[in-house]
């Protein structure tokens, strides 16, 4: 079978051109497109990955670190971004970063290098040596849920999508609210436990009701997690009349300890979830929807647009959430009788 050179040699052209041409990448004339097609056909030529490495210095691959593979959230992220990698001619290599030792040790030995274009990070708030050691690289970067200098950064606003969600149990009328919360984050680097733990105890307060402790209940980002939690809310002296759950996984679990105590969900108890996963609306739960999915496929262009400019400006897009309103949220039950519900 021949190879780039020969097809390169016979189109009169450089190896890159004809790597260009055969990828449909930008900078080679329609004209001279269909002769290298023409001609790499004639020779049963088939593009390779490492071949065309040799040719552009680059490695057709993107670097993905990620915490947790397992996790619904980060699968769709990463489906949205491969989906957009894959269509741009790009392979995806990933990384996780799920416990202490082996985050440190990524940082320190940077298996990256030489291996990708560009590195995509997942929901990491990176310490300042951590996002040194990726600028070194000069590569483009982007992460998904943060920002940080010289990275590109697609992300939501978690203050105001736990602020929606919060509101709307005031709203209905309760005061009795926990909160369902993620794992502790760090050494992790998960900031968004924080910023949602933060928002909702600022969300009571600011509507004159004492955030309780004993309310506040750690979850593990699983229905599993969420069913053990809210046993422990059932379980206290005086439950709640309402739980927002920082992942919808977590709202599942509480809505199967619910069930499984005779419970109704929501006369005896309303429960708020977070993110809008594929079957939030198959157990009518109430969420607060983000794009999560897109989220990875915005921020995976991004990247493909500085590959392609050969640019390191960075951009900042913010992606919309909003409140999605179901089955599992209402008065409580006292103020439903009040009304004659």
């Amino acid at each position: 079978m021949a190879g780039i050179e020969e097809v390169a040699r016979r189109a009169g052209v450089s190896p890159s051109t004809v790597s260009r041409a055969l990828r449909g990448r930008s900078g080679v004339s329609e004209r001279t497109r269909r002769r290298i097609t023409g001609i790499a056909e004639e020779l049963d030529y088939s593009i390779s990955r490492s071949a065309s490495g040799l040719a552009t210095g680059r490695t057709m691959c993107v670097g993905v670190i990620v915490p947790f593979v397992w996790r619904w959230f980060f699968g769709q992220i990463i489906g949205g971004a491969e989906q957009v990698l894959r269509a741009a001619g790009y392979d995806m290599m990933l990384y996780t970063t799920g416990d202490l030792e082996s985050r440190e040790r990524f940082f320190r030995e940077l298996p990256v290098r030489g291996r990708v274009d560009a590195v995509l990070v997942l929901s990491m708030d990176l310490t300042e040596q951590e996002a040194d050691r990726l600028r070194g690289l000069d590569l483009p970067l982007a992460l998904v849920g943060h920002e940080a200098e010289g990275f590109s950064s697609v992300h939501i606003d978690d203050r105001q999508g736990t602020r929606l969600a919060v509101q709307h149990l005031i709203n209905l009328g309760h005061r009795d609210i926990a909160m369902i919360q993620g794992l502790e984050p760090k050494p992790l680097g998960a900031i968004a436990p924080i910023i949602r733990r933060e928002a909702f105890q600022q969300t009571l307060s600011d509507n004159d009701i004492e955030p309780r402790p004993e309310w506040m209940v750690p979850g593990a980002f699983s229905i599993g997690a969420g069913e053990r939690a809210m046993d422990q809310l059932l379980a206290t002296s005086t439950p709640p009349t309402a739980v927002f759950t920082y992942a919808d996984e977590l709202a599942m679990g509480a809505l199967r300890s619910m069930r499984r105590h005779g419970r109704s969900v929501p006369q005896d108890m309303s429960i708020v979830g977070f993110d809008d996963h594929e079957m939030s609306e198959y157990v009518e739960l109430t969420t607060v929807a983000q794009p999560v999915r897109a989220q990875g496929a915005t921020a995976a262009q991004l990247l493909m647009n500085q590959l392609t400019s050969g640019s390191r400006e960075t951009s900042v897009l913010p992606m919309p959430i909003e409140l999605v309103v179901r089955g599992s949220t209402g008065p409580p039950r006292s103020s439903a009788e009040l009304s004659g519900d």
